[in-house]
């Protein structure tokens, strides 16, 4: 339920498990930890379960059930996440969804020539440009991957941009620890100092996780390191049914699950209240038909998010996404599906709009048209509101019939709620033969460069923008001393 102007109303949702199936994965899951146990490949980590009360044998770690329901206990339900002027911008839970970019693709569908090649770092600046610019979109990540950067250090680059490009919040990648540090501390900087942003954080560190039975050292120091400053992250293992776990939902998502709960646990040892989140998909099979590691599979939709929800935690979703190369009906019909599932099962930071080709791929034009359609599903799926005013019983008896509703002032003073696209044309065919003919692509490409000509981010303090440079010239530094 939704209070809106003092009337409850009702807006959508679906469900792919119900609470007797939840508990059945639930229960699955802590069997797993308990009797099979999870490769711990960090010593710190291993020590400080162990501490808990956790069994060790080597790698394996065997955990019993009153440290996950202690861990549970601790963790907060909601993550808010602030603007960059210290705003409340997302409070990500229950129902509330909020969706951004994705991070790291390789290659760009470039929205100028129709052509793929490689990404460089302009790219990502345009990318954060966009996103900062289209009203949809509620955070950012860095998009691209670019080739124009020492590759071990890409992420400071990244970091560097999203901070200078926008004020929407950031959800931000890493390849080590290392990197995770660089980027606190800029962030540090930009916040003005630890405290500020721990009280008021801006920035949320995505963690990938080997797979659910398999947790890898760079995901646990960054797990560890981010519950000691007391930031928000996103702890996410990756699953591949039939591959490193069972082929079947329910096997995959129970050991997906008990992998989520060892990041959960760890994060609360290390500080209790950790903000953290829990994946919104890989809860299903692997196509094995090709072995490629598709975005957008039907089996997976709402599955992980289920789980979420029944321990009441912020769920990372994915969405806006597809495995076509090109935007062409396959891209338009995963896209449309896959923010209108995430939307209805209530994922709540939902990542990467405008990914193509299993993630190989990004588009800035796909980007613009997600705004578009989320527009589109945050109207279709709203509650709608019920009280004297919107009824307009009096309106209707004081025009009847045959009155002129279009000059009225009940009228007027609604006339701008419904959504209307900026990209889908509802107009007659001679009027848009006239207006010349275009495509959505095309009017989508046109949206990206109009506000890349025009859109002008909020700019730093000049002396933050110059710290944030230095920490990144010190990487650079470090990372050359290092390849000697």
């Amino acid at each position: 339920m939704i209070e809106t102007h003092g009337t409850r109303t009702i807006s959508a949702h679906y469900y792919r498990m119900g609470p007797q199936e939840c508990e059945q994965v639930h229960y699955g899951s802590l069997e797993i930890l308990e009797r099979t146990g999870i490769d711990i490949h960090d010593e710190n980590a291993k020590n400080l379960l162990v501490k808990a009360g956790a069994k060790a044998d080597g790698l394996r770690v065997r955990i019993p059930e009153h440290l996950v329901e202690r861990a549970l206990a601790s963790t907060p339900k909601f993550m808010t996440l602030y603007d960059r002027e210290g705003n409340v911008a997302m409070r990500a839970g229950g129902y509330r969804s909020y969706f951004g970019g994705g991070s790291d693709c390789l290659n760009i569908l470039d929205h100028r020539t129709g052509q793929r090649r490689r990404a460089r770092l302009e790219d990502v600046k345009e990318a954060i440009t966009l996103m900062d610019a289209l009203p949809e979109v509620d955070f950012v990540m860095s998009a691209f991957l670019p080739e124009d950067v020492n590759q071990i250090i890409y992420d400071r680059y990244q970091m560097e941009i999203m901070l200078n490009y926008t004020t929407k919040p950031i959800v931000y990648v890493n390849p080590d620890l290392e990197g995770c540090i660089a980027c606190v501390e800029m962030s540090e900087a930009v916040a003005g100092g630890a405290e500020a942003l721990q009280h008021k954080p801006f920035i949320s560190s995505y963690i990938n996780v080997t797979s659910g039975l398999v947790a890898n050292a760079e995901a646990l120091q960054r797990c560890m390191y981010l519950a000691e400053k007391g930031l928000p992250m996103l702890y996410i293992p990756v699953n591949s049914g039939g591959v490193n776990t069972p082929v079947t939902t329910a096997g995959c998502l129970a050991s997906l699950n008990a992998g989520s709960l060892v990041g959960i646990m760890l994060s609360q040892l290390v500080r209790e209240g950790t903000p953290i989140g829990v994946s919104g998909w890989n809860g299903g099979p692997y196509n094995l038909k090709t072995m490629v590691g598709n975005y957008v599979m039907a089996e997976e939709q709402g599955v992980s998010t289920s789980m979420g929800k029944y321990y009441d935690l912020p769920v990372f979703g994915m969405a806006g996404c597809t495995d076509s190369k090109v935007l062409d009906q396959q891209c338009g019909f995963e896209v449309a599906v896959s923010l209108m599932t995430n939307l209805l099962h209530g994922a709540n930071i939902v990542h990467d709009l405008g990914f193509m080709d299993a993630g190989l791929q990004g588009s800035l034009q796909l980007i613009a048209l997600c705004n578009d359609y989320l527009g589109f599903l945050r109207a279709a799926t709203a509650g709608v509101v019920v009280n004297d005013e919107t009824l307009a019983l009096d309106v209707v008896d004081e025009l009847g019939p045959t009155g002129n509703y279009l000059a009225h002032d009940h009228t007027l003073r609604h006339l701008r709620e419904p959504y209307y696209s900026k990209l889908a044309d509802k107009r007659q065919y001679e009027v848009w033969k006239e207006g010349g003919a275009t495509t959505m692509e095309e009017r989508a490409a046109k949206q990206v460069d109009d506000i890349l000509a025009e859109h002008k981010p909020a700019e730093l303090p000049v002396d933050i923008q110059q710290d944030i440079r230095k920490i990144v010239e010190r990487e650079l530094e470090w990372i050359t001393r290092q390849s000697k």
